[in-house]
């Protein structure tokens, strides 16, 4: 089950076979949490670090030096003009990080022999987005200082990774979940030829608002109102607001069928749920999980659908709590795409909420048929 939480990083070494940008070592967090032995992936993937300097933000702000972490499967192919043609960018969501991706329910049914993202074929590009994971964040040593990034922030970031640290001239597909999902369509808006293809998982093409909106501030403001959390300036996590945070997280994330087939009984229900949560609140920045949720303020791509040209397949979950399935959105967007297919995931016991989009069995076939589309 993905909750939008972060997920734990697995440790892995300094890439392989791909151009090496500057590498850059990890600052300590000002108030590090408590996090339990990363499991081992069965997946050769390899950790890198790409530098951008000075760079300047939508708010105007500036960073003398902004860290991009990333991690990558495979090896780069080059075509008969020496350009990379195999590229695979995906984009994890808010509190995740790019290794997220190596989970058996995502990994074990795209990158195998023969599968439709087999790493002897694709070149696979994890990045942990602008204040996530190991790159640049607030907790860094900011704090609540760092600059204000959004969305088009962490997308610019992510063009300077590709196009500037590993020479990449056009994508062989850039998929992403969630608040990737919604990175996608900007890339698509953004950088309209840069893509043959684009798989927007979970997401909505309008300005968060309505519940989606909701949720978010009252998270937000769970933590604000807590005095331990003092304006940023805490010594001690401010674990009341946390709390608060985590468990609307834990409800928009929730399955309903799943859920309560797999926890019939009220006490197995809130042993859950109370686990869930303190896992969540020992493995959260009070300060990086403000940005996250805020960074898609400015997010509204309703009005350039029309740029979006790449083949694209974009794919919700009817039992997702974030993006109900009564909404319209999507198929209306559809039509005012060059080349664009919407897809409703039915829900049932097995469907994981707004999760699903990590599940790729659910999903994997519709890949496949896009990836042939876009060749």
């Amino acid at each position: 089950m993905v909750f939008l939480a972060p997920l734990l990083l697995l440790q892995a070494a300094t890439a392989l076979g791909a151009p090496q940008p500057q590498a850059q070592s990890q600052p300590q967090p000002l108030a590090p949490a408590a996090r339990p032995a990363p499991a081992v992936s069965r997946w050769p993937a390899r950790d890198a670090q790409f530098t951008i300097r000075d760079f300047r933000f939508r708010s105007g702000e500036t960073l003398p030096t902004l860290r991009i972490n990333y991690t990558t499967l495979g090896q780069p192919h080059r075509n008969a003009r020496g350009e990379i043609d195999n590229a695979v960018m995906v984009l994890h969501g808010t509190g995740g990080t790019g290794r997220q991706f190596l989970s058996p329910q995502f990994a074990d049914e795209l990158y195998g022999p023969g599968q439709p993202l087999d790493i002897a074929r694709y070149w696979i590009i994890l990045p942990d987005g602008i204040g996530h994971g190991k790159s640049s964040k607030p907790s860094d040593g900011l704090r609540m200082h760092f600059p204000q990034y959004d969305y088009d922030d962490m997308v610019e970031a992510q063009y300077r990774l590709l196009h500037d640290g590993l020479g990449i001239r056009r994508m062989r597909l850039i998929m992403g979940t969630s608040m990737g999902c919604m990175h996608s369509l900007v890339w698509g808006e953004s950088h309209p030829d840069f893509a043959r293809a684009l798989m927007p998982l979970a997401c909505e093409p309008v300005e968060i608002a309505g519940l989606n909106r909701m949720w978010r501030q009252l998270a937000i403001d769970g933590i604000k109102a807590d005095p331990a959390w003092a304006d940023g300036d805490y010594r001690a996590p401010p674990v009341q607001g946390l709390r608060t945070a985590a468990s609307l997280l834990f409800v928009a994330g929730a399955a309903p069928l799943y859920f309560q087939a797999q926890y019939p009984t009220r006490d197995a229900a809130a042993t859950f749920a109370r686990e869930r949560v303190a896992a969540s609140i020992a493995a959260t920045d009070a300060n990086d999980l403000i940005y996250q949720l805020d960074a898609s303020r400015h997010y509204a791509p309703w009005s350039r659908l029309e740029a979006i040209t790449a083949p694209t397949t974009w794919i919700n979950s009817a039992d997702d709590f974030i993006n109900p399935r009564n909404l319209d959105y999507p198929r209306r967007a559809v039509a005012r795409m060059k080349d664009a297919r919407f897809i409703l995931i039915p829900e049932s016991d097995d469907t994981r909420g707004h999760g699903t989009h990590t599940a790729a069995r659910f999903w994997k076939q519709d890949l496949v048929a896009l990836l042939r589309r876009s060749e």
